[in-house]
């Protein structure tokens, strides 16, 4: 079976303190609830969680949905968004199944990744890394006014933006990206094809904006 890999990662520094990191919690079960109940999403995906802040945690490898369980995640220290990069393009080196001529690996990784801050450590290190692997869809998400949107747009031209790092819109991110993956897992079951811009991703919320480059 082709999965399809999911990458969400998660910005756990001192700023995300109190109601953000809570909001990431009930949006992580909330996602995987809403995932539970869909077939498509049940049968092709698998997801994995990796926190960043002065370290970077791979907290779940890739699970399967039905035997996914969110982690126990706690905010303090640093943005180490560089070493995200780095550690999830590990991840994916290792975790991905790659074509060969025989048959057909997994689907390439849609990446979700939501940070409120500006990077602490090597950035440009880390997105040099970052970019050697095959990705699917990269969704950045700036939660946030001090989130930098100009870094994010390093990383992919589908940024976000949350107005506000509270628990209606971190809420909401989360239940736009668990009908992402839906959305993807979808077109995988049906068409045979990957999601390729951010078009064809469900409308989001008005708590979302899409960042224009």
């Amino acid at each position: 079976m082709r999965r399809l890999p999911v990458y969400i990662l998660i910005d756990t520094s001192g700023s995300m303190s109190g109601e953000p990191i809570e909001a990431v919690k009930n949006g992580m079960q909330a996602m995987m609830s809403a995932l539970r109940k869909d077939p498509y999403a049940l049968e092709t995906a698998y997801l994995s969680v990796i926190t960043f802040a002065g370290d970077v945690v791979q907290t779940k490898p890739l699970t399967e949905v039905a035997q996914f369980q969110p982690p126990a995640v706690s905010a303090g220290g640093g943005t180490s968004l560089g070493g995200a990069l780095k550690k999830v393009a590990e991840c994916a080196e290792r975790e991905v199944v790659k074509s060969t001529v025989d048959q057909k690996g997994d689907w390439k990784p849609l990446v979700f990744l939501m940070t409120d801050g500006m990077p602490t450590d090597n950035f440009d290190a880390g997105l040099a890394e970052f970019k050697k692997q095959k990705w699917g869809m990269v969704v950045a998400c700036a939660a946030g006014a001090q989130a930098d949107t100009k870094t994010l747009m390093r990383i992919t031209e589908c940024v976000v933006r949350l107005d506000a790092a509270d628990s209606n819109a971190i809420a909401a991110y989360f239940k736009w990206v668990s009908s992402s993956i839906s959305t993807g897992s979808k077109k995988i079951d049906e068409g045979r094809t990957e999601l390729s811009s951010l078009g064809e991703l469900p409308p989001p919320p008005p708590e979302i904006t899409l960042v224009k480059s």
